[in-house]
């Protein structure tokens, strides 16, 4: 059976929290326990000493800016991001832990503004308040329809995929799952009967072999239309050296069933690989954060975000358009036509030893090449 042409949009890391949340309708409580800013409000200062005066409070779909155009003119089939926030009232900040990241749920129809179908969870900062914090982000999305996949109330919840139908019978399912290389701890693993994110200890054969056999059994049989995506939280911050044992896994998940493997974590986008009809992006970037104005790591220019279109179709390789965006003001722009060469520059050499070639087109979106 045939099937048109499916179109997934995918983000990297959504941070609704902090500092955002105290530019939008509804700011929660400013407290911080970091060593060296305790209040949320100093990261909307900062960047408004790099960047400009952000008018407050800012209207719901001020952090998304033209990537709202985007979307509509793209009119994805699928909509993921990862969303590396709690969206909750709770104090517990996490022990341990410098950074904590959370959204007041009065300030949801921020992330609403851009109607995501799927949220990952599966991140370093969804239980930086806690189970409670955890259990209210995952009461908010569900009262706003919002679909959840990385995490839940318990281990069966964490590693269900989210499903979304996509038409003529296909389906989408996501499933989403965090390492420790991105900095979950541990102990944030869910367990029957205990809240946590969907966690897999290391990026080895073994493991990738025990989530490609939750692919197969989630899957239907035969050709039934379903498309699947495994989101994934790994990796340093910043670098663009891709590790062999994530490249292994990444193998084996396509090897398994798995359509795309979207990678996030760093702050920056990272290379792409197309395998066999599949691809990998092992590293997203940050969308929306407020970073603006934090010195260092520079030369890894984390002011400029992509957005990833990916078309799929039958028994053919998967294509990849890229919009290149910018963040100022705690707002995405368009990039510009230089930054937009920067981007595709730094993919094309970066990507090279995983065979992939990156070029920009005259309509200012970068493409994965053909090879």
């Amino acid at each position: 059976m045939g099937y048109d042409l499916l179109t997934l949009a995918l983000g990297g890391d959504v941070m609704l929290g902090r500092g955002v949340d105290q530019i939008l309708p509804h700011p929660g409580d400013p407290e911080l326990c970091e060593p060296y800013v305790g209040d949320a409000r100093e990261y909307v200062m900062l960047a408004e000493e790099a960047s400009g005066a952000i008018p407050q409070p800012v209207g719901f779909d001020w952090p998304w800016g033209d990537a709202l155009r985007v979307l509509r003119e793209a009119a994805p089939d699928v909509w993921v991001v990862n969303l590396e926030t709690g969206v909750t009232r709770s104090g517990d900040f996490a022990p341990d832990k410098s950074v904590h990241y959370r959204m007041n749920p009065e300030n949801l129809p921020g992330l609403l503004a851009a109607r995501p179908d799927v949220c990952v969870l599966a991140n370093n900062h969804v239980l930086d308040f806690g189970e409670r914090g955890l259990v209210e982000t995952l009461d908010v999305l569900a009262g706003a329809g919002v679909r959840a996949a990385g995490a839940g109330r318990d281990e069966e919840e964490a590693w269900r995929p989210a499903i979304v139908e996509a038409g003529a019978g296909r389906r989408v399912l996501v499933f989403a799952f965090g390492m420790p290389s991105s900095g979950i701890p541990p102990g944030w693993a869910a367990r029957p009967g205990r809240p946590g994110v969907a966690y897999v200890p290391a990026p080895s054969p073994g493991r990738a072999a025990e989530v490609g056999e939750r692919v197969r059994r989630a899957k239907r049989p035969g050709d039934a239309g379903d498309t699947v995506v495994a989101s994934v939280h790994w990796g340093s911050n910043w670098g663009y050296e891709v590790p062999r044992d994530h490249i292994q896994f990444a193998h084996i998940l396509i090897d398994s069933g798995v359509d795309v493997v979207h990678g996030h974590s760093s702050h920056h986008p990272r290379p792409i690989e197309r395998y066999r009809n599949g691809l990998v992006l092992y590293g997203c970037g940050d969308l929306i954060d407020d970073y603006e104005g934090i010195p260092g790591y520079e030369e890894y220019r984390d002011e400029l975000r992509l957005l990833y279109l990916v078309t799929l179709g039958d028994e053919a390789p998967a294509r990849l358009r890229m919009v290149p965006l910018r963040a100022r003001r705690m707002r995405l722009e368009r990039a510009g036509r230089g930054d937009a060469e920067w981007l595709a520059a730094m993919l094309d050499r970066t990507g090279r030893r995983l065979g992939s070639r990156v070029g920009l087109g005259a309509d200012g979106m970068l493409a994965l090449r053909a090879g």
